[in-house]
């Protein structure tokens, strides 16, 4: 059907008919501001003048966007056909296709178009025998961005340089050459065919209210299925990410998606339900531009993003106006400044650095404002964007001097150490295990982490997660498994803290709570010459280490062995003494403890809220699994259900299933399998030994009968919109209702701090103790908290690192010196000799860390992941990329 829709508008329609065609489509400009085309068209038509010009704007100049590009190379034609209709509509008799050289494909293709219609008889004078005459006119561009702005483009076409102009006059009125002309994107132009084919309300019958029809996006990024998508307006960004785009790779989580390049913004996971149309997109921030569409994970720096643009920006300005000129130059010397170390910090820098946000946003608002064209109107975007859904990662950058993706590397170093909580030298222990030096390797994880052994066995690897191995193309480096075999293989003999003796003034510090966070805390205290105490309510140290995760994932043995190597001169553990019953904060200050670290902990039972939860059979996850765990008590019976989707109902599934009298198990979790937080592991283990994992479910009713359990019904959910972190929601599908039989109920569903006697420290918003971020400090002076007291449920490394920090604040405060952010910014300092492997030789795959086979570990409760062999550990050190040899060189 090639140029019937021509042949339609110049035999039976007037031009006056095909603009109100355009018009009633309600076709927007699809190169950015998605001006009404029917609307535009119609000033061109009524300017004065014998002459008037069209031109398809196909420089394409957006970073990540290749729509037009592909739209000419593989149909030309359409473009052109569309080009010729909106000439007779318009009255013009020349028509310009600016197309950058560096499409030479494209260029070819529309060279062999225009050559085939003129041998046709479709371009030239008296088209189809109607009267209308067009020539087509190909003009190569430069390149410069700058030139997708229309009056820098005609003045391109002119032969002048690339430059805007004050408007008015506009286009319609005086464009190329003084003359009416009129400029639309290879996209506009490509719909006018069809909407002169099938009609108007065709084409308004797609798409949203405001913005009709179809959009083409370039999908790039990180995302599965990159590629050209074409989509109607109004399909949200989570269906063209998930659906469309397969999902971000690797596990990762989807952090934002930049839109409309240089002249757009981000839009955060918390708004990827915004429905893609003109106005949603402008009221967040971000613009549907071209149609660019960069797909970004976790592993992103907001920052980096911004100075990115803006670097671009810089590059691409004209220079004709002082805003855009030197607003941009400063407003990208901001950015460097806050993304430079400290060593190579100026004075103007750290001037710059700390004016930062304030001084980027009244800059951006500046340049808004008085910039003359469209482009340095719209320079300040992704910066502005970007603060406002990730002001957090600026003031990072600014105040702690840390990039939290790890992507700024001379903020990061190597990313697995930056990532690492505990600022472990990941790469530096790697690096001696590569080279046989075990011993030295077991010294650098000590030196970070005082509990490297049960780490190496549940630790979450987050530095796994940021490791430059799988963000090449191939696997992480197995990282917690070349830990595992460290601790396994070296005697912790040979690292030994060095103590400073406390003297007789040293002052008394009191721990609350001898879990991960707690022991760190004491540790490192003591090792500083503190007199320290930890009051633990248990009989057993290791708080959730002991209480909540089973042997058969940390093996009692090696965990007391770890708490025993922490004990000192310094430290001492009272075990029986709870808070609240033996003793207060306030009477620990009165005996004459200078200072108290709260480490409770979280181990209450969230509870469903339903009728009949206190009836027999009915336990909450913390009570189940410390009754095995502390007192060898089995609880669960016959058919066990585990409501709940983290690691603590995982971890109860596994011990449940491990119990005799224990018939089936079955894991009940209200949202989509992808979306629970187990550890992927953990979760794959509990499948393999039997146990049942029914998604999309949520508990609506407890039946019990003579008070004790007998059925639960369940409704069935279905995905909703996001909630408030950006994270998927779920909502019951109405009459779905059914009811699983079950002897024993485990809720699971999540842990919070028992605050009874703290309650005059306030609580957060997260239900934990408040603290000072920056400090750990409490309201009350000399008190600080950390872990899962304050943080909630949470990761044990997380627990330790916090206990570090801890340690060091309250060290400030008993010498009297100031309490502050402390910077995180470890670059690599010591050279290690890389290991040359033969060409040939080594493992370029990532090692597979055996597993005690699922018929051996029933019923028992024996060790599942077992350790690695020396030469797997080598050959798997040997993969590594050796970050660090970036910063550090051989003497």
């Amino acid at each position: 059907g090639g140029y019937t829709a021509l042949a339609k508008s110049v035999t039976r329609m007037t031009p006056e008919n095909v603009i109100d065609e355009v018009k009633r489509a309600g076709l927007r400009g699809r190169g950015g501001a998605g001006f009404p085309t029917g609307r535009k068209w119609e000033l061109c038509r009524k300017s004065p003048g014998d002459t008037k010009y069209i031109i398809c704007n196909a420089d394409e100049g957006d970073p990540g966007a290749y729509m037009n590009r592909s739209e000419i190379e593989g149909n030309p034609h359409l473009m052109i056909e569309g080009m010729m209709i909106g000439a007779y509509a318009m009255g013009a008799s020349k028509a310009y296709i600016y197309c950058r050289a560096e499409y030479p494909l494209a260029i070819e293709q529309l060279k062999k178009a225009v050559a085939q219609c003129h041998e046709r008889g479709l371009l030239g004078q008296n088209v189809l025998g109607s009267g209308f005459s067009l020539e087509v006119v190909i003009k190569m561009g430069a390149g410069a961005f700058v030139c997708g702005e229309e009056t820098a483009l005609m003045h391109s076409i002119e032969g002048k340089r690339g430059m805007p102009r004050p408007r008015p006059p506009f286009p319609a009125q005086a464009g190329v050459f003084d003359k009416p002309s009129n400029i639309n994107n290879v996209e506009t132009w490509c719909n006018i065919p069809h909407i002169i084919s099938r009609g108007a309300a065709w084409f308004s019958g797609i798409g949203s209210e405001k913005s009709k029809g179809t959009k083409v996006f370039s999908l790039v990024g990180y995302v599965n299925n990159v590629g050209l998508v074409e989509v109607p307006f109004g399909t949200t960004l989570r269906e063209i990410v998930n659906d469309i785009g397969g999902g971000v790779p690797r596990g990762r989580k989807f952090k934002a998606a930049q839109m409309g390049g240089p002249s757009g913004g981000c839009i955060p996971a918390s708004q990827m339900d915004v429905k893609i149309d003109y106005e949603s997109l402008q009221s967040l921030g971000a613009i549907v531009g071209s149609g660019g569409l960069v797909v970004m994970d976790e592993s992103t720096c907001m920052v980096d993003l911004a100075k990115f643009f803006m670097e671009f920006i810089q590059n691409e300005s004209c220079g004709k106006c002082i805003p855009c000129r030197e607003g941009t130059r400063r407003m990208l010397e901001i950015l460097k400044a806050i993304t430079r170390p400290r060593r190579k910090e100026s004075g103007q820098d750290a001037l710059l650095r700390f004016q930062g946000i304030l001084n980027l946003e009244k800059l951006a608002k500046t340049i808004k404002e008085t910039s003359l064209c469209g482009l340095g109107q719209t320079a300040p975007n992704p910066v502005l964007s970007t603060v406002r859904w990730f002001r957090d990662e600026y003031e990072a950058h600014i105040y702690e001097r840390r990039c939290p993706a790890g992507s700024c590397k001379e903020l990061v170093g190597a990313p697995c150490a930056n990532t690492c909580p505990v600022d472990t030298e990941v790469w530096r222990y790697v690096a001696h295990v590569a080279r046989g030096e075990y011993e030295e390797a077991y010294r650098v994880v000590r030196q970070a982490n005082p509990l490297p052994i049960s780490c190496a066995r549940v630790c979450h690897h987050p530095c796994e997660a940021m490791c430059r191995c799988g963000t090449t193309g191939g696997e992480p480096i197995a990282v917690r498994a070349l830990k595992r075999f460290l601790v396994d293989n070296v005697d912790p003999s040979s690292y030994k803290a060095p103590v400073r003796e406390a003297g007789t003034d040293a002052k008394r510090v009191a721990v609350i709570g001898a879990g991960p966070s707690g022991l760190t805390a004491a540790h490192c205290l003591s090792v500083l010459g503190h007199k320290v105490t930890v009051f633990e309510r248990e009989k057993k140290a290791g708080g959730m280490l002991v209480c909540a995760i089973p042997e058969y994932r940390l093996p009692r043995e090696n965990l007391a062995r770890e708490v025993k190597s922490l004990l000192n001169k310094n430290l001492a553990v009272c075990y029986g003494k709870a808070l609240g019953k033996d003793f207060t904060v306030e009477s620990l200050l009165k005996e004459g403890y200078d200072a108290v670290y709260v480490a409770i902990g979280a181990h209450s039972s969230r509870k469903l809220g339903m009728a009949s939860e206190d009836a027999k059979g009915i336990l909450p996850g913390i009570d189940f699994l410390k009754s095995y765990n502390l007192a060898g008590k089995d609880l669960a019976h016959g058919r066990v259900g585990i409501i709940g989707g983290g690691n603590s109902a995982i971890d109860a599934a596994r011990v449940a299933i491990r119990q005799k009298a224990v018939t089936e198990v079955t894991v009940f979790y209200r949202r989509a399998l992808s979306e629970m937080p187990a550890y992927k592991e953990e979760v794959a283990a509990a499948v393999e030994e039997g146990v049942k994992i029914v998604p999309l479910v949520a508990p609506t009713q407890i039946i019990a009968e003579g008070g004790r359990l007998v059925k639960v019904e369940f409704v069935r959910n279905k995905a909703a919109a996001n909630d408030a972190s950006g994270r998927q929601s779920f909502e019951a599908v109405a009459g779905s209702e059914f009811q699983a039989p079950l002897d024993t109920l485990v809720v699971a569903i999540s842990e919070a701090p028992e605050l009874r006697g703290l309650e005059k420290m306030g609580a957060s918003k997260r239900g934990g103790l408040a603290v000072d971020a920056g400090t750990m400090q409490t309201s009350v002076k000399g008190v600080f908290a950390g872990g899962d007291a304050v943080r909630g449920p949470n990761t044990v490394i997380d627990a330790i690192a916090d206990g570090k920090r801890a340690a060091g604040m309250v060290d400030r405060f008993l010498k009297g010196r100031h309490l502050g952010v402390i910077g995180k910014v470890r670059l690599p300092g010591v050279y290690v000799e890389p290991v040359e492997v033969p060409e040939g030789e080594g493992s370029p795959t990532r090692v597979q860390v055996p597993h005690l086979a699922a018929r051996a570990r029933r019923k028992n409760h024996r060790e599942v992941e077992l350790g690695i062999s020396e030469p797997a550990a080598k050959a798997e050190a040997c993969r590594c990329l050796r970050c660090d040899l970036e910063f550090t060189q051989k003497a």
